[in-house]
């Protein structure tokens, strides 16, 4: 289970990365795709933190600039791999409490999935913004990562 996480974190960790230095590259980055990337940084930080039992630096939909995601990305990428390095059981149940207080448990590698998967869904939303902004949009397909 861990080699399984630590190469979707590699994964998620190279699109991340790329798309980072496509934006880095762009005169003009769209306004929704800060927004959404934002989220991806903020929603990774914020389950790592929930995870090792710490306080958030970040709330959900804070804004970053451009300037800043690249060291925010390599602090989750690195507090993630902490994670999956130290665990022993990823059917470790992680109480939590959402942003309206409500508590959950779920366990660690549902979490750690819905990590990768939520990051590859707002990717998808921010490459069809792209397109909207007449920008081509990254191939990051896990298959073409593999390749």
């Amino acid at each position: 289970m861990k080699a399984f996480f630590n190469q979707l974190f590699d994964y998620n960790f190279y699109c991340n990365k790329r798309l980072i230095e496509e934006c880095n590259a762009i005169d003009n980055v769209p306004e929704k795709t800060i927004k959404l990337f934002s989220h991806i940084l903020n929603a990774h930080h914020l389950w790592n933190a929930k995870i090792l039992g710490n306080k958030a630096k970040y709330d959900a939909f804070q804004i970053h600039g451009i300037k800043d995601w690249g060291d925010i990305h390599y602090e989750n990428q690195r507090s993630s791999f902490e994670i999956t390095t130290n665990a022993d059981d990823f059917e470790k149940r992680i109480d939590h409490e959402n942003e309206e207080g409500r508590l959950f448990i779920t366990t660690l590698q549902d979490i750690m999935f819905h990590i990768i998967n939520h990051s590859a869904h707002h990717r998808g939303q921010i490459a069809m913004n792209f397109r909207d902004n007449n920008l081509e949009p990254i191939p990051l397909d896990y298959i073409n990562y593999k390749r």
